[in-house]
């Protein structure tokens, strides 16, 4: 069982680390480093929409951010296509209520147009 003051390091580490009430994007988020930022978003209380190429994946990877507990949506977004990230950022605008804190794109894009 942890000692009282190793309960108390790990309350000031989610205190410090807090992303209660934050939201954010994540751009492949259903594998490798964009999968674990999404984990780790969440596991510090963020509110996250991740989208990815491929709707089984991303299905798998919802229902088992759900299991954990996450508040993660999902889409099926090929960044690389203009209207699709349009598309993107109208369904995480209306998703967040327009507010948006956290951006990240794990996949390699190359110069982006809106």
């Amino acid at each position: 069982m942890a000692g009282s003051s190793e309960i108390d390091n790990k309350q000031k580490y989610s205190s410090r680390w807090s992303l209660d009430g934050m939201t954010a994007l994540v751009t492949g988020g259903t594998k490798g480093i964009g999968h674990a930022i999404v984990e780790e978003l969440c596991g510090l209380g963020a509110k996250v929409h991740t989208c990815s190429r491929n709707q089984s994946e991303l299905s798998e990877c919802l229902s088992q951010w759900e299991t954990k507990g996450f508040q993660v949506t999902g889409s099926v977004c090929d960044v690389m296509t203009p209207s699709q990230r349009q598309h993107l950022i109208l369904k995480v605008s209306s998703l967040f209520h327009g507010k948006l804190n956290i951006l990240v794109k794990t996949k390699n894009l190359r110069l982006l147009r809106c």
